[in-house]
């Protein structure tokens, strides 16, 4: 297919219309998934001897234990190491809180006006 090729012909005009429309429309709401997927909150713990990176699912994505944290012993390193994930889980949820808000903010009206009926 060229560039210059309809992907619609089996539409008419107002329809086309239409389409293009719910496209422009959606296209705010796909880049809102796009960064929502992108962020990755980031914690530490025992003075930056545990790094943590968890993924938008929950997972953990990351996880850097600078040699000299073994010092601390088996269970400090644990504890750390949970530490850092929590910290990096509520910078996620930060991350995205704070994308939604702005992600949605331009649909604030449209939802106001739905909730009201």
């Amino acid at each position: 297919m060229t560039a210059q090729e309809d992907p619609t012909p089996y539409l008419d005009e107002e329809m086309r219309g239409l389409l293009a429309q719910f496209q422009a429309d959606v296209r705010p709401l796909e880049k809102l998934q796009e960064s929502l997927d992108a962020v990755r909150g980031r914690g530490e713990a025992a003075d930056g001897q545990v790094r943590a990176e968890v993924l938008p699912t929950g997972a953990l994505g990351g996880l850097r234990i600078d040699p000299r944290a073994m010092r601390l012993g088996a269970d400090a390193v644990a504890e750390a190491v949970l530490a850092a994930a929590g910290a990096a889980a509520e910078d996620l949820a930060a991350q995205m809180a704070g994308l939604m808000t702005n992600g949605l903010a331009p649909f604030a009206g449209e939802v106001r006006r739905f909730t009201q009926d």
